[in-house]
């Protein structure tokens, strides 16, 4: 058990806890309810297109998009509020009663420290359990233009994928593994340049040897704009069958076990993983950055607030957060494209402004 020694009394710490929860929850609430606002109207006229879909589809699409912007701004809204406190404690001189009662900047935001914590771990089971379902949900509802959403039995549609300098497209793909059955498959036959010869088109088809046979097929050639009755033929000659199956990862619309289970599959069939490992890693070092917020923040919570250098300070605090976010935006950005390790793009931003509001702390604080 952390002993009580290290923060100060337990109605401070109480005190400080609860001002920067409420603070923080409360700049939550009011960018929650404005950008959710600008998203619904901007979307509304989409959504309301689609024949049969009326205020109730508008209510459902705010209810999915929602979840996605409180998770989107909750680091932002607990840097506000972590400002915002350090403001009206300075302002009220408290800041200045903690250290001349012999508590360190340490000391003093602890309670605020432990409170992030707190937020950080409500963070991440908010988003493994509510963020990528309503994600998973509104993603697939988009991909129809707002029409009712087909069940889902795990199947995959309007997959692409590629066979040398050929390109395979399928409608709708059934099952996994050899036992994964075709509908609606169309093979364009390209050059080594790029340009379409001709296209093969079947409702059905089925793993055979290494390659697909579908049927019946009809060959259309370009050049001469001819149509063929091929019957049965074999193409896509060593496509694997998870270039169906899984050629499509949504790391947003995944939980953090579910990500994993597919960057497993996803390794097993010998498929690039690295930008999916840095959405994953993201998904808990993404929620830990409401930790630090406290710490880049803390600027402005030392120094005298007659100074006139208060307002300096909290502005110094805003861009020390603001240039956080960028930073990790950035270095996903780079883990994504191959350019960084998945680790040091999930991570490397954390550990830097780690250390970088350490220094400030200590800085300040002489």
């Amino acid at each position: 058990m952390i002993s009580m020694q290290f923060f100060p009394s337990r109605t401070v710490t109480m005190y400080m806890a609860k001002s920067f929860l409420l603070r923080s929850f409360a700049v939550l609430a009011a960018l929650v309810i404005v950008l959710q606002f600008l998203d619904a109207l901007s979307e509304s006229g989409r959504i309301l297109a689609h024949p049969g879909n009326g205020q109730g589809e508008v209510w459902h699409y705010i209810s999915l998009r929602t979840p996605e912007i409180i998770a989107r701004f909750l680091p932002y809204s607990v840097l506000l509020g972590a400002i915002i406190t350090y403001w009206t404690l300075n302002q009220n001189s408290e800041v200045i009663a903690m250290k001349a009662s012999g508590l360190s900047a340490h000391q003093v935001l602890a309670p605020m420290i432990i409170a992030a914590i707190g937020v950080a771990a409500i963070s991440f089971a908010f988003n493994d359990r509510i963020v990528s379902r309503a994600t998973d949900t509104l993603n697939r509802w988009q991909k129809v233009d707002y029409a009712p959403i087909p069940i889902d039995r795990g199947d995959r549609v309007n997959i692409w994928t590629r066979s040398g300098d050929d390109l395979i497209n399928v409608k709708l793909v059934k099952g996994r593994g050899d036992a994964a059955t075709l509908n609606d498959v169309t093979f364009y036959d390209r050059d080594k340049a790029g340009e379409l010869q001709a296209t093969i088109s079947a409702p059905h088809g089925r793993r055979e040897g290494k390659g697909w046979r579908i049927w019946p097929a009809q060959k259309f050639d370009v050049a001469g704009g001819v149509a063929t009755n091929l019957g049965s033929v074999v193409v896509g000659e060593g496509v694997r069958p998870d270039q169906f199956t899984l050629a499509t990862v949504d790391a947003d619309g995944l939980s953090f076990t579910e990500l994993w289970s597919a960057i497993g599959d996803l390794k097993a069939a010998g498929r690039p993983t690295k930008a999916l490992e840095g959405d994953l890693w993201h998904k808990l070092s993404g929620p830990l950055s409401s930790i630090l917020m406290p710490l880049l923040g803390a600027v402005a919570a030392f120094g005298i607030a007659r100074s006139g250098k208060l307002f300096v300070r909290a502005v110094i605090g805003m861009a020390l957060g603001f240039t956080y976010f960028v930073v990790d935006n950035f270095a996903l950005a780079m883990g994504n494209l191959g350019a960084y390790p998945p680790m040091l793009a999930a991570w490397a931003p954390f550990v830097l402004f780690l250390m970088i509001g350490e220094a400030v702390l200590i800085r300040t604080e002489e």
